[in-house]
């Protein structure tokens, strides 16, 4: 059973919202994170990436943990945050083109986290997770939410149509031409219901964000630890997410690309692949068009790779990934790349910047060849964690992301 509760959510000030809500901490560097607060000192990447408020050549971490609760505060006592009186749920709304989906703020519980009920689909890096969890026990706040789905259910679809009738409290669009609306449910008899109806669900899948779920879990343990009367109500026992119905996400390709060749020259490289895929030149759609197609990008051609039949093993839910095949048939046994979480020769590119920039990133010299990849489906993502199987790294990337800053979760 699923438990998700409402929470005195840190937001900002109506007319400030469009300048705090910044992107994620992790789909942007340092450096255009610089760039963006000198041109918005309000911006939340002051408090997610607070670095930008220090000169590029380094600075101790500690301070730049530190610096990041300071302005979180700061925020605070000017008044462009402040915190709700009551526990509330909020329905967020984002609109990308065409595409719309309608999530619901709430927090759940380190516990579901931790025992399963809240599945997971990746492996964290170490590191990553021990960024995030010095940046939320230094903030002593949750500051992005963790992006979760659901296998949709009708009677909330229908319980958020009948709310977002209403007026919003924030309606804005960011610069990237996506918009976001959030209305506030602070009704009792209305929360109740929604939990009601959540708790009918047996599981919630994480989506995006398993560090930032990974360092909320250890700063929990931390504090159980430390916390002589701890009883299990405090805030810090909760994780902060967005929580939208699977129907309703947009997965997009996660492309590849490589800085060399593993020491094969171009002809060998070539006929290498040949022997391991169908393989065609002039690829025109430069994306592909189906499961087990691929697009493969060097020396200013499209090649089309398609995986051959027994490699497509139907029996094999991970194996059977195109992310599994190109990793497992190309990516380690030709180029040498064993761990793609670690190793700085390939680089991920998420599908939202499109094929113009694998092109681009080639043609730069700094990469030597690109593929195109076909977009895991989120049934994939869901039967995968159902069985308690792990995806390789970047499989999935969603589109559009949950800014920073709109909802932000106090541990105390």
């Amino acid at each position: 059973m699923v438990v998700m509760t409402p929470f005195r959510a840190v937001r900002p000030a109506k007319e400030y919202v469009k300048d705090v809500a910044s992107y994620p901490y992790d789909v942007i560097d340092s450096r255009e994170a610089r760039r963006l607060t000198r041109e918005n000192a309000k911006s939340f990447l002051r408090i997610v990436k607070s670095e930008v408020d220090f000169p590029d050549n380094g600075v101790g971490f500690d301070r730049v943990y530190e610096k990041a609760r300071e302005n979180l505060y700061d925020f605070l006592q000017r008044d462009i945050l402040f915190q709700d009186k009551k526990e509330c749920f909020y329905i967020y709304r984002q609109k990308m083109g065409d595409h719309v989906q309608y999530g619901i703020v709430a927090c759940v519980a380190v516990a579901d986290y931790e025992s399963g009920t809240i599945k997971r689909h990746e492996l964290t890096r170490k590191d990553k997770e021990l960024d995030r969890t010095r940046h939320i026990s230094s903030v002593n706040a949750q500051t992005g939410p963790v992006f979760l789905t659901y296998r949709a259910l009708k009677t909330i679809d229908i319980m958020v149509k009948t709310i977002v009738r209403g007026n919003p409290e924030y309606d804005f669009t960011s610069d990237d031409g996506i918009a976001h609306s959030v209305w506030v449910v602070d009704d009792k008899n209305l929360i109740e219901k929604i939990k009601q109806e959540f708790g009918k669900l047996d599981s919630l899948y994480i989506a995006d964000g398993h560090h930032r779920a990974a360092a909320a879990a250890a700063v929990a343990r931390m504090r159980r630890e430390e916390k002589q009367d701890h009883n299990g109500r405090e805030e810090y026992n909760r994780i902060m997410t967005v929580i939208f119905p699977h129907d309703q996400l947009n997965v997009m390709d996660y492309n590849r690309v490589i800085r060399d060749l593993g020491g094969l020259d171009k002809e060998q490289f070539i006929s290498k692949v040949q022997e391991r895929f169908i393989l065609s030149d002039d690829f025109k759609e430069r994306s592909p068009q189906q499961q087990g197609e691929f697009g493969m990008y060097m020396d200013g051609m499209w090649r089309r790779l398609q995986a051959v039949e027994e490699d497509m093993d139907k029996d094999d839910p991970v194996g059977m990934l195109d992310v599994s095949i190109l990793q497992d048939r190309l990516l380690r046994p030709l180029l040498g790349i064993d761990d793609p979480r670690t190793d700085n020769r390939i680089l991920f590119v998420g599908g939202i910047r499109g094929m113009d920039e694998l092109e681009r990133l080639v043609d730069s010299g700094e990469y030597v060849v690109a593929f195109s990849m076909y977009p895991t489906t989120m049934n994939q993502l869901m039967n995968i964690a159902d069985i308690g199987k792990i995806m390789p790294p970047k499989s999935t990337w969603f589109e559009p992301k949950p800014r920073s800053g709109i909802f932000v979760h106090l541990l105390d």
